[in-house]
Protein backbone atom coordinates (compact mmCIF):
# COMPACT_ATOMS: atom_id res chain seq x y z
CA UNK A 1 0.00 0.00 0.00
CA UNK A 2 1.55 3.43 -0.71
CA UNK A 3 2.34 6.19 2.08
CA UNK A 4 -0.16 8.80 0.85
CA UNK A 5 -2.77 5.94 0.76
CA UNK A 6 -1.97 4.62 4.25
CA UNK A 7 -2.04 7.50 5.75
CA UNK A 8 -5.38 8.89 4.37
CA UNK A 9 -6.63 5.36 5.58
CA UNK A 10 -5.31 6.04 8.51
CA UNK A 11 -6.86 9.50 9.56
CA UNK A 12 -10.10 8.30 8.19
CA UNK A 13 -9.84 5.65 10.15
CA UNK A 14 -8.76 7.93 13.25
CA UNK A 15 -11.92 9.80 12.27
CA UNK A 16 -14.70 7.19 12.27
CA UNK A 17 -13.65 6.57 15.85
CA UNK A 18 -13.75 9.98 16.44
CA UNK A 19 -17.22 10.83 14.73
CA UNK A 20 -18.41 7.99 16.91
CA UNK A 21 -17.56 9.36 20.59
CA UNK A 22 -18.26 12.69 19.41
CA UNK A 23 -21.99 11.92 18.89
CA UNK A 24 -22.05 10.72 22.73
CA UNK A 25 -19.41 13.25 23.98
CA UNK A 26 -21.40 16.43 23.27
CA UNK A 27 -24.82 15.92 23.92
CA UNK A 28 -23.48 14.47 27.53
CA UNK A 29 -21.40 17.74 28.48
CA UNK A 30 -23.85 19.74 27.30
CA UNK A 31 -26.60 17.66 29.86
CA UNK A 32 -24.16 17.71 32.65
CA UNK A 33 -23.47 21.47 32.05
CA UNK A 34 -27.25 21.93 32.62
CA UNK A 35 -27.57 19.63 35.58
CA UNK A 36 -25.17 21.67 37.34
CA UNK A 37 -26.34 25.36 36.24
CA UNK A 38 -29.51 24.12 38.15
CA UNK A 39 -28.30 22.84 41.10
CA UNK A 40 -28.17 18.94 40.38
CA UNK A 41 -24.24 18.42 41.78
CA UNK A 42 -25.40 19.92 45.12
CA UNK A 43 -28.64 17.85 45.51
CA UNK A 44 -26.55 14.77 44.39
CA UNK A 45 -24.13 15.44 47.25
CA UNK A 46 -26.95 16.11 49.98
CA UNK A 47 -28.23 12.65 49.03
CA UNK A 48 -24.72 10.99 49.44
CA UNK A 49 -23.97 12.59 52.73
CA UNK A 50 -25.56 10.26 54.76
CA UNK A 51 -22.92 7.68 53.31
CA UNK A 52 -19.59 8.77 53.88
CA UNK A 53 -20.06 8.30 57.65
CA UNK A 54 -19.89 4.28 56.86
CA UNK A 55 -16.67 5.23 55.30
CA UNK A 56 -15.22 6.96 57.86
CA UNK A 57 -15.68 10.64 56.19
CA UNK A 58 -16.53 13.59 56.53
CA UNK A 59 -20.65 14.44 55.25
CA UNK A 60 -19.24 17.43 53.21
CA UNK A 61 -17.50 14.82 50.94
CA UNK A 62 -20.76 13.89 49.63
CA UNK A 63 -20.77 16.92 47.13
CA UNK A 64 -17.08 16.14 46.49
CA UNK A 65 -17.61 12.56 45.08
CA UNK A 66 -20.90 13.63 43.40
CA UNK A 67 -19.13 16.35 41.36
CA UNK A 68 -16.74 13.69 40.32
CA UNK A 69 -19.30 11.52 38.98
CA UNK A 70 -20.52 14.29 36.89
CA UNK A 71 -18.08 15.53 36.04
CA UNK A 72 -14.32 14.18 36.42
CA UNK A 73 -11.46 13.73 38.95
CA UNK A 74 -9.81 17.07 38.27
CA UNK A 75 -13.32 19.09 39.23
CA UNK A 76 -13.65 16.48 41.88
CA UNK A 77 -10.66 17.81 43.57
CA UNK A 78 -11.55 21.84 42.70
CA UNK A 79 -14.45 21.14 44.69
CA UNK A 80 -12.40 18.73 47.68
CA UNK A 81 -10.61 22.20 48.02
CA UNK A 82 -13.01 23.81 49.24
CA UNK A 83 -14.60 21.87 51.27
CA UNK A 84 -11.22 20.19 52.82
CA UNK A 85 -9.35 23.54 53.77
CA UNK A 86 -10.61 23.71 57.12
CA UNK A 87 -10.05 19.38 57.82
CA UNK A 88 -8.00 17.70 59.67
CA UNK A 89 -7.61 14.25 57.44
CA UNK A 90 -5.90 11.14 57.39
CA UNK A 91 -3.79 8.79 54.77
CA UNK A 92 -6.64 6.09 55.31
CA UNK A 93 -9.57 8.90 54.42
CA UNK A 94 -7.62 10.15 51.59
CA UNK A 95 -7.04 6.72 50.40
CA UNK A 96 -10.83 5.92 50.79
CA UNK A 97 -12.05 8.96 49.11
CA UNK A 98 -9.82 8.39 46.79
CA UNK A 99 -10.92 4.57 45.73
CA UNK A 100 -14.68 6.41 45.48
CA UNK A 101 -13.28 8.99 43.22
CA UNK A 102 -11.44 6.29 40.75
CA UNK A 103 -14.50 3.91 40.54
CA UNK A 104 -17.00 6.28 39.80
CA UNK A 105 -16.13 9.48 37.94
CA UNK A 106 -17.48 10.91 34.74
CA UNK A 107 -20.17 8.22 35.17
CA UNK A 108 -22.54 10.67 32.16
CA UNK A 109 -20.03 10.31 30.05
CA UNK A 110 -18.26 6.95 30.61
CA UNK A 111 -22.07 5.34 30.88
CA UNK A 112 -22.81 6.79 27.73
CA UNK A 113 -20.13 5.73 25.84
CA UNK A 114 -20.45 2.38 27.54
CA UNK A 115 -24.39 2.14 26.53
CA UNK A 116 -23.25 2.53 22.90
CA UNK A 117 -20.82 -0.26 23.26
CA UNK A 118 -23.47 -2.45 25.00
CA UNK A 119 -23.52 -1.58 28.62
CA UNK A 120 -26.87 -0.57 30.13
CA UNK A 121 -27.06 2.33 32.28
CA UNK A 122 -28.70 0.40 35.32
CA UNK A 123 -25.02 -2.43 34.73
CA UNK A 124 -22.93 0.72 34.97
CA UNK A 125 -24.43 2.61 37.86
CA UNK A 126 -24.74 -0.58 39.84
CA UNK A 127 -21.00 -1.85 39.18
CA UNK A 128 -19.19 1.54 39.26
CA UNK A 129 -21.20 2.83 42.47
CA UNK A 130 -22.18 -0.07 43.97
CA UNK A 131 -18.50 -1.20 43.79
CA UNK A 132 -17.43 2.02 44.90
CA UNK A 133 -19.03 1.92 47.79
CA UNK A 134 -17.98 -1.97 48.87
CA UNK A 135 -14.56 -1.31 48.11
CA UNK A 136 -14.82 2.07 50.34
CA UNK A 137 -16.12 0.08 53.16
CA UNK A 138 -13.64 -2.50 52.56
CA UNK A 139 -10.69 -0.59 52.80
CA UNK A 140 -12.39 1.62 55.51
CA UNK A 141 -12.82 -2.02 57.61
CA UNK A 142 -8.77 -2.93 56.94
CA UNK A 143 -7.51 0.47 57.96
CA UNK A 144 -9.91 0.57 61.35
CA UNK A 145 -8.98 -3.37 61.86
CA UNK A 146 -5.00 -2.87 61.32
CA UNK A 147 -4.68 0.61 62.83
CA UNK A 148 -3.23 1.77 59.98
CA UNK A 149 -3.25 4.49 57.61
CA UNK A 150 -3.69 7.40 60.73
CA UNK A 151 -0.90 9.52 59.54
CA UNK A 152 -2.37 13.47 59.08
CA UNK A 153 -2.08 14.39 55.08
CA UNK A 154 -0.44 18.17 54.25
CA UNK A 155 -3.05 20.02 52.42
CA UNK A 156 -1.35 22.95 51.89
CA UNK A 157 -1.11 21.89 47.85
CA UNK A 158 -4.76 22.82 47.55
CA UNK A 159 -5.29 25.27 45.21
CA UNK A 160 -7.61 28.30 45.55
CA UNK A 161 -11.18 27.51 43.73
CA UNK A 162 -11.60 30.00 40.62
CA UNK A 163 -14.66 31.22 39.20
CA UNK A 164 -15.37 29.12 35.87
CA UNK A 165 -17.22 31.34 33.77
CA UNK A 166 -19.61 30.09 30.57
CA UNK A 167 -16.56 30.92 28.06
CA UNK A 168 -13.65 29.49 29.95
CA UNK A 169 -16.10 26.39 30.43
CA UNK A 170 -16.63 26.15 26.60
CA UNK A 171 -12.65 26.90 25.90
CA UNK A 172 -12.10 23.65 28.11
CA UNK A 173 -14.31 21.46 26.84
CA UNK A 174 -13.71 22.11 22.91
CA UNK A 175 -9.75 22.02 23.71
CA UNK A 176 -10.77 18.31 25.62
CA UNK A 177 -12.40 17.09 22.10
CA UNK A 178 -9.12 18.21 19.78
CA UNK A 179 -6.91 16.01 21.95
CA UNK A 180 -8.96 13.53 22.37
CA UNK A 181 -9.21 13.26 18.05
CA UNK A 182 -5.02 13.66 18.34
CA UNK A 183 -4.82 11.05 21.00
CA UNK A 184 -7.69 8.67 18.74
CA UNK A 185 -5.15 9.16 16.04
CA UNK A 186 -2.07 8.18 17.92
CA UNK A 187 -3.49 5.33 18.67
CA UNK A 188 -4.76 4.48 15.03
CA UNK A 189 -1.24 4.45 14.12
CA UNK A 190 0.61 2.70 16.89
CA UNK A 191 -2.04 -0.24 16.75
CA UNK A 192 -1.62 -0.12 12.93
CA UNK A 193 2.64 -0.39 13.62
CA UNK A 194 2.10 -2.97 15.87
CA UNK A 195 0.24 -4.96 13.62
CA UNK A 196 2.67 -4.28 10.48
CA UNK A 197 5.58 -5.57 13.14
CA UNK A 198 3.45 -8.89 14.05
CA UNK A 199 3.71 -7.39 17.87
CA UNK A 200 0.15 -7.64 18.14
CA UNK A 201 -0.38 -11.01 17.67
CA UNK A 202 2.34 -11.54 20.55
CA UNK A 203 0.74 -9.14 22.76
CA UNK A 204 -2.86 -11.10 22.29
CA UNK A 205 -0.93 -14.57 22.93
CA UNK A 206 0.57 -12.92 25.82
CA UNK A 207 -2.43 -11.68 27.50
CA UNK A 208 -4.60 -14.87 26.28
CA UNK A 209 -4.28 -16.83 29.62
CA UNK A 210 -5.60 -13.70 31.82
CA UNK A 211 -8.06 -13.03 29.71
CA UNK A 212 -9.22 -15.97 29.70
CA UNK A 213 -9.69 -16.06 33.43
CA UNK A 214 -11.86 -13.33 32.89
CA UNK A 215 -13.87 -15.17 30.03
CA UNK A 216 -13.17 -12.97 27.32
CA UNK A 217 -11.70 -13.53 24.11
CA UNK A 218 -8.14 -12.61 23.26
CA UNK A 219 -9.48 -9.78 20.23
CA UNK A 220 -10.23 -7.53 23.49
CA UNK A 221 -6.44 -7.35 23.90
CA UNK A 222 -5.78 -3.70 22.50
CA UNK A 223 -8.55 -2.09 24.15
CA UNK A 224 -8.09 -3.78 27.51
CA UNK A 225 -4.17 -2.27 27.35
CA UNK A 226 -5.15 1.16 25.79
CA UNK A 227 -8.19 1.64 28.43
CA UNK A 228 -5.92 0.45 31.74
CA UNK A 229 -3.38 3.13 30.46
CA UNK A 230 -5.46 5.85 28.89
CA UNK A 231 -8.59 5.24 30.21
CA UNK A 232 -12.49 4.12 29.34
CA UNK A 233 -13.37 6.35 26.56
CA UNK A 234 -10.25 5.97 24.48
CA UNK A 235 -10.92 2.05 24.68
CA UNK A 236 -14.02 1.95 24.37
CA UNK A 237 -13.98 4.06 20.98
CA UNK A 238 -11.52 1.40 19.59
CA UNK A 239 -14.10 -1.32 21.20
CA UNK A 240 -17.22 0.18 19.45
CA UNK A 241 -15.50 0.34 16.10
CA UNK A 242 -14.75 -3.82 16.48
CA UNK A 243 -17.66 -4.63 17.71
CA UNK A 244 -19.42 -2.72 14.69
CA UNK A 245 -16.81 -4.75 12.05
CA UNK A 246 -17.60 -8.02 13.79
CA UNK A 247 -13.83 -8.27 15.13
CA UNK A 248 -15.38 -8.75 18.60
CA UNK A 249 -18.11 -10.72 20.24
CA UNK A 250 -20.80 -8.52 22.32
CA UNK A 251 -19.60 -10.87 25.10
CA UNK A 252 -16.50 -9.89 24.92
CA UNK A 253 -17.12 -6.05 24.70
CA UNK A 254 -19.75 -5.96 27.79
CA UNK A 255 -17.20 -7.59 29.86
CA UNK A 256 -14.12 -5.63 28.95
CA UNK A 257 -15.96 -2.69 29.42
CA UNK A 258 -17.38 -4.11 33.23
CA UNK A 259 -13.56 -4.46 33.73
CA UNK A 260 -12.71 -1.03 32.34
CA UNK A 261 -15.28 0.62 34.43
CA UNK A 262 -13.48 -0.60 37.23
CA UNK A 263 -9.37 -0.58 36.37
CA UNK A 264 -9.24 2.11 33.79
CA UNK A 265 -6.30 5.02 33.58
CA UNK A 266 -4.68 3.11 36.27
CA UNK A 267 -1.63 5.51 36.27
CA UNK A 268 -2.37 9.31 35.87
CA UNK A 269 -5.74 8.94 37.88
CA UNK A 270 -3.92 6.97 40.75
CA UNK A 271 -1.12 10.00 40.89
CA UNK A 272 -3.66 12.47 41.43
CA UNK A 273 -5.01 10.24 44.39
CA UNK A 274 -1.23 10.18 45.68
CA UNK A 275 -0.76 14.25 45.21
CA UNK A 276 -4.18 14.03 48.18
CA UNK A 277 -2.32 11.36 50.10
CA UNK A 278 -3.72 8.62 49.87
CA UNK A 279 -1.89 5.45 49.36
CA UNK A 280 -1.47 4.89 45.56
CA UNK A 281 -0.72 1.28 46.38
CA UNK A 282 -3.88 0.23 47.97
CA UNK A 283 -5.46 2.45 45.12
CA UNK A 284 -3.68 0.14 42.34
CA UNK A 285 -3.63 -3.13 43.99
CA UNK A 286 -7.30 -2.95 45.74
CA UNK A 287 -8.91 -1.60 41.98
CA UNK A 288 -7.32 -4.59 39.94
CA UNK A 289 -7.92 -7.24 42.48
CA UNK A 290 -11.59 -6.04 42.40
CA UNK A 291 -11.95 -5.61 39.03
CA UNK A 292 -10.53 -8.78 38.24
CA UNK A 293 -12.50 -10.68 40.66
CA UNK A 294 -16.06 -8.45 39.96
CA UNK A 295 -15.34 -9.52 36.36
CA UNK A 296 -14.67 -13.39 36.97
CA UNK A 297 -17.61 -13.76 38.72
CA UNK A 298 -19.89 -11.96 35.69
CA UNK A 299 -17.73 -13.83 33.03
CA UNK A 300 -19.33 -17.40 34.63
CA UNK A 301 -22.67 -15.07 35.20
CA UNK A 302 -23.10 -15.42 31.50
CA UNK A 303 -24.69 -18.07 30.42
CA UNK A 304 -28.14 -19.53 28.35
CA UNK A 305 -30.35 -18.27 30.78
CA UNK A 306 -28.46 -15.20 32.50
CA UNK A 307 -30.63 -12.37 33.09
CA UNK A 308 -27.75 -10.15 31.63
CA UNK A 309 -27.86 -11.64 28.63
CA UNK A 310 -32.15 -11.20 28.28
CA UNK A 311 -31.48 -7.89 29.05
CA UNK A 312 -28.77 -6.95 26.40
CA UNK A 313 -28.76 -9.10 24.06
CA UNK A 314 -25.49 -10.08 24.32
CA UNK A 315 -23.90 -13.28 23.04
Amino acid sequence: MKLPTTIRSTVNEAIDVYLILLKILVPTILLVKALESVGGIEWLGNLLSPMMGLLGLPDAFGVVWAATMMTNIFTGLVVFASVAAEQSLSVSQMTVLGILLLLSHSLPIEGAVAKRAGVPWRATLMLRIGGALLLGFLIHGYYSVSGRGTERVSLEWLPEQEQDTMWTWLASQLQTLVVIFFVILALVVLLRVLRAIKFEQLLHRMLAPPLRLLGIGPNAANVMVIGLILGLSFGAGLLIRDVDSGKMSARDSYLALCFLGLAHSMIDDSLLIMVTGGDIIICIFARLVFAIVTVAVLSRYFGPRSPLVHETGVK
